[in-house]
């Protein structure tokens, strides 16, 4: 289907944009994350900033508490923005909407950021942020039994390589991942990148640049824990939701891997949003789709975490 209507002004504004436009300049992202979009924000409970200390050194995070006093099961999240920019803020609505749709607690995360920090150096934070806050469970109102990863983008990226990587190093059980239009290959020649491939917000020729400032080298053949879908085996992964875009150039890598977890024998709801574009979901109050697919990233949480299971 074309592009939703409301998309059309706000593509027109975004495509005239300096920094979106080669020759593209970290700076230049990040002072965009000083102006994030509107969206509807959702009350929460409680939120909270905080700073976690981990073995990695100090992590900035924010918690979303729908019932403070309680131990909830959480959504660790991790923010996009091809592991260049993004922040707590810029997804401050999403993760609002999450905690709120779901009834978890969220916890929204903010890693070191590239190309001042180089693949591995996000993911080892993650991991080390993510073993303290298990550790911080009672402080923080969480149940240590029921994790999720989730997260848009590179940070989709970064939840899906940490469920790798708690499953072949025993790391944390991990009860389901929630990959919004993942980062999930640096193979730019799927038909996605070429149909999608500038106009649509995220073109082809900014994310190989995002792989570039990631791995050193757009053209590298990166290792699973970078891109998740050359794993050996997706055997053994925790549930999953995937959500796509139908105008994004990572639409079939992130199709191609709820596929391929599926055929493995992972549970996953996989749901391409028709007529959106990459980051679609953080568009709340403004764009419908965006609400649909929380409830839908909402419901495989519940899900995951038995919160609607009947008791006999």
């Amino acid at each position: 289907m074309p592009v939703d209507p409301v998309l059309v002004p706000l593509l027109d504004m975004i495509n005239n944009l300096p920094y979106m436009n080669p020759p593209f300049d970290a700076a230049a992202f990040r002072l965009g994350d000083e102006q994030p979009m509107p969206a509807f924000k959702a009350d929460i409970a409680e939120v909270r900033d905080l700073t976690l200390d981990t073995v990695a050194g100090p992590v900035r995070a924010r918690l979303y508490h729908p019932a403070p006093g309680t131990a909830q099961p959480l959504l660790f999240f991790m923010h996009g923005g091809g592991w260049v920019f993004g922040t707590i803020e810029t997804h401050d609505p999403l993760c609002r909407a999450l905690a709120s749709a779901a009834e978890v607690a969220v916890l929204s995360l903010e890693y070191p950021l590239s190309p001042e920090h180089r693949y591995p150096v996000a993911l080892d934070t993650m991991r080390a942020a993510l073993a303290a806050a298990i550790d911080q469970a009672g402080t923080l109102g969480i149940d240590p039994l029921r994790i999720a990863i989730g997260g848009d983008s590179a940070g989709g990226n970064l939840s899906a390589a940490l469920c790798l990587d708690a499953r072949d190093k025993a790391g944390p059980a991990i009860a389901h991942q929630l990959l919004l239009y993942p980062v999930i290959d640096n193979d730019f020649s799927r038909a996605s990148h070429s149909e999608n491939s500038s106009g649509y917000l995220l073109s082809s020729a900014m994310m190989q640049w995002f792989w570039a400032q990631y791995l050193g080298d757009a053209e590298r053949t990166p290792e699973a824990l970078a891109a998740p879908i050359r794993a050996a085996s997706l055997a053994g992964l925790p549930s999953a939701t995937v959500i796509t875009a139908e105008y994004d150039p990572l639409r079939d890598e992130g199709n191609a891997f709820a596929a391929r977890l599926a055929a493995e024998g992972v549970a996953v709801t996989h749901s391409e949003v028709p007529g959106v574009i990459h980051g679609f979901a953080s568009m709340l109050g403004m764009l419908p789709q965006a609400d649909i697919a929380v409830g839908t990233a909402a419901r495989g949480l519940r899900t995951a975490f038995k919160m609607d299971a009947v008791t006999a």
